[in-house]
Protein backbone atom coordinates (compact mmCIF):
# COMPACT_ATOMS: atom_id res chain seq x y z
CA UNK A 1 0.00 0.00 0.00
CA UNK A 2 1.41 3.36 -0.76
CA UNK A 3 1.77 6.16 1.35
CA UNK A 4 -1.60 7.74 0.22
CA UNK A 5 -3.65 4.42 1.26
CA UNK A 6 -1.33 4.34 4.51
CA UNK A 7 -2.55 8.16 5.28
CA UNK A 8 -6.52 7.31 4.07
CA UNK A 9 -6.63 4.38 6.45
CA UNK A 10 -5.88 6.32 9.30
CA UNK A 11 -8.03 9.13 8.21
CA UNK A 12 -11.08 6.30 7.83
CA UNK A 13 -9.81 4.71 11.83
CA UNK A 14 -10.08 8.52 12.64
CA UNK A 15 -13.69 9.77 11.30
CA UNK A 16 -14.83 6.02 12.00
CA UNK A 17 -14.17 6.58 15.70
CA UNK A 18 -15.40 10.14 15.82
CA UNK A 19 -18.95 9.29 13.82
CA UNK A 20 -19.94 6.06 14.82
CA UNK A 21 -18.02 5.14 18.10
CA UNK A 22 -19.12 6.21 21.89
CA UNK A 23 -16.87 5.78 25.06
CA UNK A 24 -18.87 3.50 27.34
CA UNK A 25 -19.68 3.42 30.81
CA UNK A 26 -21.24 0.20 31.88
CA UNK A 27 -17.26 -0.99 32.28
CA UNK A 28 -17.90 -3.36 29.44
CA UNK A 29 -15.39 -4.31 27.66
CA UNK A 30 -15.27 -1.37 25.34
CA UNK A 31 -14.61 1.13 28.30
CA UNK A 32 -11.45 3.39 27.75
CA UNK A 33 -9.98 2.28 31.09
CA UNK A 34 -9.42 -1.23 29.28
CA UNK A 35 -7.51 0.10 26.50
CA UNK A 36 -4.43 -1.75 27.20
CA UNK A 37 -1.92 1.09 26.41
CA UNK A 38 0.17 1.34 28.87
CA UNK A 39 1.83 4.86 27.92
CA UNK A 40 3.02 5.53 31.65
CA UNK A 41 6.49 4.74 31.33
CA UNK A 42 6.65 6.21 27.78
CA UNK A 43 5.47 9.37 29.33
CA UNK A 44 7.84 9.28 31.89
CA UNK A 45 11.02 8.76 29.28
CA UNK A 46 10.05 11.45 27.14
CA UNK A 47 9.55 14.00 29.70
CA UNK A 48 13.16 13.46 31.49
CA UNK A 49 14.46 13.71 27.73
CA UNK A 50 12.77 17.06 27.45
CA UNK A 51 13.78 18.33 30.37
CA UNK A 52 17.47 17.58 29.34
CA UNK A 53 16.88 19.10 26.28
CA UNK A 54 16.00 22.41 27.35
CA UNK A 55 17.89 22.42 30.62
CA UNK A 56 20.96 21.26 28.49
CA UNK A 57 21.11 23.68 25.87
CA UNK A 58 22.77 26.34 28.09
CA UNK A 59 25.04 24.04 29.59
CA UNK A 60 26.09 22.73 26.34
CA UNK A 61 26.55 25.89 25.14
CA UNK A 62 28.98 27.64 27.97
CA UNK A 63 30.96 24.09 27.85
CA UNK A 64 30.93 24.54 23.85
CA UNK A 65 31.92 28.24 23.84
CA UNK A 66 33.20 29.10 27.71
CA UNK A 67 29.97 31.26 27.90
CA UNK A 68 26.11 31.09 28.60
CA UNK A 69 23.88 32.54 26.18
CA UNK A 70 21.41 34.39 28.98
CA UNK A 71 18.55 36.08 27.27
CA UNK A 72 15.62 37.53 29.29
CA UNK A 73 13.77 35.32 31.48
CA UNK A 74 10.11 35.22 29.69
CA UNK A 75 12.04 34.11 26.55
CA UNK A 76 12.65 30.77 27.59
CA UNK A 77 10.16 30.50 29.95
CA UNK A 78 7.75 30.78 27.13
CA UNK A 79 9.72 28.27 24.46
CA UNK A 80 9.57 26.25 27.84
CA UNK A 81 5.65 26.50 28.38
CA UNK A 82 5.07 26.05 24.74
CA UNK A 83 7.17 22.90 23.96
CA UNK A 84 4.92 22.12 27.43
CA UNK A 85 1.78 22.78 25.67
CA UNK A 86 2.45 21.04 22.40
CA UNK A 87 3.47 17.93 24.19
CA UNK A 88 0.50 17.84 26.25
CA UNK A 89 -1.71 18.31 23.37
CA UNK A 90 0.10 15.11 21.51
CA UNK A 91 -0.08 13.04 24.19
CA UNK A 92 -3.83 13.35 24.46
CA UNK A 93 -4.50 13.35 20.96
CA UNK A 94 -2.61 10.22 21.10
CA UNK A 95 -4.89 9.05 23.71
CA UNK A 96 -7.98 10.08 22.51
CA UNK A 97 -7.09 8.42 18.98
CA UNK A 98 -5.62 5.00 20.92
CA UNK A 99 -8.64 4.52 22.69
CA UNK A 100 -10.79 5.16 19.95
CA UNK A 101 -8.98 2.39 17.89
CA UNK A 102 -9.53 0.18 20.61
CA UNK A 103 -13.58 1.12 21.10
CA UNK A 104 -14.03 0.63 17.75
CA UNK A 105 -12.03 -2.85 18.01
CA UNK A 106 -14.16 -3.97 20.39
CA UNK A 107 -17.62 -2.44 18.47
CA UNK A 108 -16.21 -4.80 15.72
CA UNK A 109 -15.73 -7.99 17.57
CA UNK A 110 -19.34 -7.45 19.46
CA UNK A 111 -21.15 -6.47 16.59
CA UNK A 112 -19.57 -9.78 14.45
CA UNK A 113 -20.59 -12.22 16.96
CA UNK A 114 -24.46 -10.82 17.61
CA UNK A 115 -24.47 -11.11 13.67
CA UNK A 116 -25.32 -7.39 12.95
CA UNK A 117 -24.32 -5.86 9.71
CA UNK A 118 -20.95 -4.30 9.19
CA UNK A 119 -20.06 -0.96 10.87
CA UNK A 120 -17.43 -0.05 8.48
CA UNK A 121 -19.12 -0.80 5.30
CA UNK A 122 -16.57 -2.16 2.45
CA UNK A 123 -13.96 1.18 2.59
CA UNK A 124 -10.31 0.53 1.56
CA UNK A 125 -9.45 0.93 5.25
CA UNK A 126 -7.31 -1.12 8.12
CA UNK A 127 -10.42 -0.75 9.95
CA UNK A 128 -12.21 -2.53 7.65
CA UNK A 129 -9.86 -5.08 6.81
CA UNK A 130 -9.71 -5.89 10.59
CA UNK A 131 -13.86 -6.36 10.37
CA UNK A 132 -13.26 -8.33 7.30
CA UNK A 133 -11.29 -10.70 9.41
CA UNK A 134 -12.94 -10.48 12.23
CA UNK A 135 -16.29 -11.79 10.26
CA UNK A 136 -14.53 -14.73 8.80
CA UNK A 137 -13.30 -15.86 12.00
CA UNK A 138 -16.81 -15.57 13.74
CA UNK A 139 -18.37 -17.14 10.44
CA UNK A 140 -15.78 -20.29 10.44
CA UNK A 141 -16.25 -20.68 14.16
CA UNK A 142 -20.25 -20.68 13.71
CA UNK A 143 -19.59 -23.21 10.50
CA UNK A 144 -16.70 -25.37 13.13
CA UNK A 145 -19.72 -25.20 16.05
CA UNK A 146 -22.39 -26.37 13.55
CA UNK A 147 -20.74 -29.44 12.36
CA UNK A 148 -20.12 -30.60 15.70
CA UNK A 149 -23.71 -30.20 16.59
CA UNK A 150 -24.55 -32.11 14.00
CA UNK A 151 -22.31 -35.01 14.56
CA UNK A 152 -23.26 -35.14 18.39
CA UNK A 153 -26.96 -35.06 16.23
CA UNK A 154 -25.99 -38.06 14.61
CA UNK A 155 -24.54 -40.08 17.18
CA UNK A 156 -27.81 -39.55 19.42
CA UNK A 157 -29.85 -40.59 16.49
CA UNK A 158 -27.02 -43.89 15.89
CA UNK A 159 -27.30 -44.94 19.62
CA UNK A 160 -31.14 -44.57 19.74
CA UNK A 161 -31.32 -46.48 16.58
CA UNK A 162 -29.25 -49.38 18.20
CA UNK A 163 -30.91 -49.14 21.49
CA UNK A 164 -34.32 -49.63 20.33
CA UNK A 165 -33.09 -52.17 17.46
CA UNK A 166 -31.29 -54.15 19.76
CA UNK A 167 -34.26 -53.96 22.64
CA UNK A 168 -36.86 -56.85 21.18
CA UNK A 169 -33.89 -59.22 20.39
CA UNK A 170 -32.16 -58.70 23.54
CA UNK A 171 -35.12 -59.67 25.59
CA UNK A 172 -35.79 -62.56 23.59
CA UNK A 173 -32.66 -63.69 24.27
CA UNK A 174 -32.89 -62.83 27.72
CA UNK A 175 -36.24 -65.09 27.68
CA UNK A 176 -35.28 -68.12 26.20
CA UNK A 177 -32.09 -68.33 28.72
CA UNK A 178 -34.62 -68.39 31.82
CA UNK A 179 -37.32 -70.79 29.44
CA UNK A 180 -33.95 -73.01 29.05
CA UNK A 181 -32.87 -72.96 32.69
CA UNK A 182 -36.47 -74.23 33.50
CA UNK A 183 -36.41 -76.87 31.53
CA UNK A 184 -37.00 -80.33 33.84
CA UNK A 185 -34.61 -82.62 31.31
CA UNK A 186 -31.85 -79.96 30.41
CA UNK A 187 -28.49 -81.28 31.46
CA UNK A 188 -26.30 -79.54 34.15
CA UNK A 189 -23.78 -77.93 31.29
CA UNK A 190 -26.57 -76.92 29.07
CA UNK A 191 -28.16 -75.12 32.14
CA UNK A 192 -24.71 -73.68 32.76
CA UNK A 193 -24.49 -72.27 29.19
CA UNK A 194 -28.22 -70.86 29.44
CA UNK A 195 -27.46 -68.95 32.69
CA UNK A 196 -24.38 -67.83 30.60
CA UNK A 197 -26.43 -66.62 27.66
CA UNK A 198 -29.07 -64.94 29.93
CA UNK A 199 -26.06 -63.35 31.35
CA UNK A 200 -24.35 -61.82 29.12
CA UNK A 201 -27.37 -60.18 27.59
CA UNK A 202 -28.12 -58.80 30.38
CA UNK A 203 -25.06 -57.05 30.42
CA UNK A 204 -25.36 -55.89 27.15
CA UNK A 205 -29.05 -54.20 27.92
CA UNK A 206 -27.21 -52.54 30.61
CA UNK A 207 -23.76 -51.12 28.19
CA UNK A 208 -26.41 -50.06 25.40
CA UNK A 209 -28.43 -48.17 27.90
CA UNK A 210 -25.37 -46.95 29.45
CA UNK A 211 -24.39 -45.93 26.38
CA UNK A 212 -27.65 -44.06 25.46
CA UNK A 213 -27.19 -42.22 28.45
CA UNK A 214 -24.22 -41.11 28.22
CA UNK A 215 -24.81 -39.57 24.34
CA UNK A 216 -28.00 -37.64 25.91
CA UNK A 217 -26.22 -36.01 28.59
CA UNK A 218 -23.13 -34.82 26.90
CA UNK A 219 -25.79 -33.53 23.93
CA UNK A 220 -28.30 -31.96 26.35
CA UNK A 221 -30.98 -33.93 25.23
CA UNK A 222 -31.64 -34.66 29.42
CA UNK A 223 -32.41 -31.88 30.58
CA UNK A 224 -32.16 -32.42 34.67
CA UNK A 225 -35.00 -31.01 37.36
CA UNK A 226 -33.58 -29.59 39.68
CA UNK A 227 -35.74 -28.99 43.22
CA UNK A 228 -34.69 -28.61 46.68
CA UNK A 229 -35.79 -31.95 48.70
CA UNK A 230 -34.58 -34.20 51.43
CA UNK A 231 -31.67 -36.21 50.08
CA UNK A 232 -31.96 -39.11 52.73
CA UNK A 233 -34.20 -40.93 50.19
CA UNK A 234 -32.32 -40.27 46.79
CA UNK A 235 -29.69 -42.21 49.02
CA UNK A 236 -31.10 -44.64 50.24
CA UNK A 237 -33.00 -45.51 46.24
CA UNK A 238 -29.31 -45.47 45.68
CA UNK A 239 -28.14 -48.27 48.17
CA UNK A 240 -31.43 -50.36 47.52
CA UNK A 241 -30.48 -51.07 44.19
CA UNK A 242 -26.66 -52.66 45.06
CA UNK A 243 -28.07 -53.76 48.54
CA UNK A 244 -28.43 -57.78 47.24
CA UNK A 245 -25.26 -57.41 45.22
CA UNK A 246 -23.41 -56.33 48.10
CA UNK A 247 -25.75 -58.85 51.02
CA UNK A 248 -24.58 -61.84 48.33
CA UNK A 249 -20.81 -60.72 48.66
CA UNK A 250 -21.00 -60.29 52.23
CA UNK A 251 -20.59 -56.35 52.27
CA UNK A 252 -22.48 -54.41 54.76
CA UNK A 253 -23.66 -50.74 53.74
CA UNK A 254 -24.08 -48.54 56.47
CA UNK A 255 -26.09 -45.02 55.65
CA UNK A 256 -25.47 -41.88 58.04
CA UNK A 257 -27.31 -38.50 57.03
CA UNK A 258 -29.43 -36.20 58.74
CA UNK A 259 -32.85 -36.49 57.64
CA UNK A 260 -33.12 -32.85 58.05
CA UNK A 261 -30.41 -31.97 55.15
CA UNK A 262 -32.18 -30.93 51.98
CA UNK A 263 -30.34 -30.24 48.95
CA UNK A 264 -30.88 -29.22 45.30
CA UNK A 265 -30.81 -31.99 43.16
CA UNK A 266 -32.50 -34.18 40.76
CA UNK A 267 -33.45 -37.19 43.02
CA UNK A 268 -33.64 -39.59 39.83
CA UNK A 269 -30.33 -38.65 38.63
CA UNK A 270 -28.46 -38.08 41.87
CA UNK A 271 -29.72 -41.63 42.41
CA UNK A 272 -28.17 -42.71 39.15
CA UNK A 273 -24.80 -41.04 39.84
CA UNK A 274 -24.65 -42.29 43.17
CA UNK A 275 -25.44 -45.69 42.11
CA UNK A 276 -22.28 -46.10 39.93
CA UNK A 277 -20.38 -45.05 42.65
CA UNK A 278 -21.50 -47.94 45.02
CA UNK A 279 -21.92 -49.77 42.40
CA UNK A 280 -18.01 -49.75 42.38
CA UNK A 281 -17.50 -49.77 45.51
CA UNK A 282 -18.95 -53.33 46.43
CA UNK A 283 -17.43 -54.47 42.95
CA UNK A 284 -13.96 -53.51 44.19
CA UNK A 285 -14.38 -54.31 48.16
CA UNK A 286 -13.33 -57.66 49.62
CA UNK A 287 -16.05 -59.82 51.34
CA UNK A 288 -16.92 -59.61 54.56
CA UNK A 289 -15.23 -55.55 54.27
CA UNK A 290 -17.60 -52.56 54.52
CA UNK A 291 -19.15 -49.43 52.81
CA UNK A 292 -20.08 -46.31 54.53
CA UNK A 293 -22.47 -43.31 53.09
CA UNK A 294 -22.41 -40.37 55.04
CA UNK A 295 -23.37 -36.66 53.98
CA UNK A 296 -22.61 -33.56 55.69
CA UNK A 297 -23.84 -30.10 55.30
CA UNK A 298 -21.83 -27.10 54.54
CA UNK A 299 -22.44 -23.14 54.19
CA UNK A 300 -22.24 -23.63 50.15
CA UNK A 301 -22.11 -27.72 49.24
CA UNK A 302 -23.57 -30.67 50.62
CA UNK A 303 -20.77 -33.62 50.87
CA UNK A 304 -21.92 -37.38 49.95
CA UNK A 305 -19.31 -39.32 51.40
CA UNK A 306 -19.06 -42.89 49.81
CA UNK A 307 -16.14 -44.74 51.44
CA UNK A 308 -14.88 -48.24 50.74
CA UNK A 309 -12.03 -50.59 52.37
CA UNK A 310 -11.77 -52.66 48.78
CA UNK A 311 -8.63 -52.73 46.44
CA UNK A 312 -7.80 -48.48 46.19
CA UNK A 313 -6.67 -46.69 43.73
CA UNK A 314 -3.06 -45.43 42.76
CA UNK A 315 -2.63 -41.15 42.95
CA UNK A 316 -1.69 -41.14 39.45
CA UNK A 317 -4.91 -42.45 38.21
CA UNK A 318 -7.43 -39.65 40.36
CA UNK A 319 -8.16 -37.80 36.85
CA UNK A 320 -8.44 -40.89 34.51
CA UNK A 321 -10.46 -42.86 36.32
CA UNK A 322 -13.48 -40.38 35.30
CA UNK A 323 -12.31 -40.28 31.63
CA UNK A 324 -14.68 -42.70 29.29
CA UNK A 325 -13.74 -46.07 28.79
CA UNK A 326 -10.93 -46.14 31.29
CA UNK A 327 -10.17 -48.73 33.44
CA UNK A 328 -7.41 -49.48 36.25
CA UNK A 329 -4.92 -51.92 35.61
CA UNK A 330 -5.75 -53.36 39.42
CA UNK A 331 -9.07 -53.73 38.25
CA UNK A 332 -8.46 -55.64 35.09
CA UNK A 333 -9.63 -59.06 36.76
CA UNK A 334 -13.43 -57.59 37.50
CA UNK A 335 -15.82 -57.09 34.91
CA UNK A 336 -16.42 -53.34 33.54
CA UNK A 337 -16.39 -51.36 30.73
CA UNK A 338 -15.12 -47.97 32.36
CA UNK A 339 -18.60 -45.64 32.27
CA UNK A 340 -20.06 -45.54 35.40
CA UNK A 341 -17.47 -43.16 37.20
CA UNK A 342 -17.73 -40.39 33.81
CA UNK A 343 -21.62 -40.88 34.41
CA UNK A 344 -21.56 -40.39 38.01
CA UNK A 345 -19.12 -37.04 36.92
CA UNK A 346 -21.46 -35.73 34.27
CA UNK A 347 -24.70 -36.08 36.09
CA UNK A 348 -23.08 -34.05 39.43
CA UNK A 349 -21.46 -31.29 36.69
CA UNK A 350 -25.17 -30.80 35.31
CA UNK A 351 -26.02 -29.68 38.59
CA UNK A 352 -23.50 -27.41 39.23
CA UNK A 353 -21.57 -30.15 41.56
CA UNK A 354 -18.05 -31.98 41.33
CA UNK A 355 -16.50 -35.41 42.48
CA UNK A 356 -13.71 -35.83 44.46
CA UNK A 357 -11.86 -38.67 44.90
CA UNK A 358 -9.14 -39.97 47.63
CA UNK A 359 -7.84 -43.41 48.11
CA UNK A 360 -4.76 -45.53 49.30
CA UNK A 361 -3.84 -48.74 47.57
CA UNK A 362 -4.98 -51.80 49.67
CA UNK A 363 -6.98 -49.47 52.15
CA UNK A 364 -10.15 -48.31 50.17
CA UNK A 365 -11.39 -45.20 48.43
CA UNK A 366 -13.63 -42.43 48.95
CA UNK A 367 -15.98 -40.82 46.46
CA UNK A 368 -17.12 -37.43 47.63
CA UNK A 369 -19.77 -35.78 45.88
CA UNK A 370 -20.37 -32.12 46.20
CA UNK A 371 -23.89 -30.44 45.32
CA UNK A 372 -24.61 -27.17 45.69
CA UNK A 373 -26.30 -26.01 49.07
CA UNK A 374 -29.40 -24.18 48.31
Amino acid sequence: MTNGGESGGENGLAEFAARRILPRTDGQAGSTHRNGLAFDWLYLVYGALFVLLVLGYPLAAWVWSGEVFTPPLWLPASFAGALLLLAGSFVRTLRARSAAAIQAAYEIVDTAIAGRPRLTGYEETELSALENKVIRYVELAWSREGQVEAERSHLQTLLSDISHQTKTPLSSIMLYGELLEETPDLGEEARQYAAQVKTQAAKLDWLIGSLVKMSRLETGMITLQTAVSPLIPTITQAVSQVFAAAERKGVGIAIDCDPDISVRHDPKWTGEALFNLLENAVKYSAAGSGIQVSAVAGEMFVRIDVADQGMGIAEQEWNDIFKRFYRSKQAAKHEGVGIGLYLAREIIAAQGGYIKVSSRLGEGTVFSVFLPGM
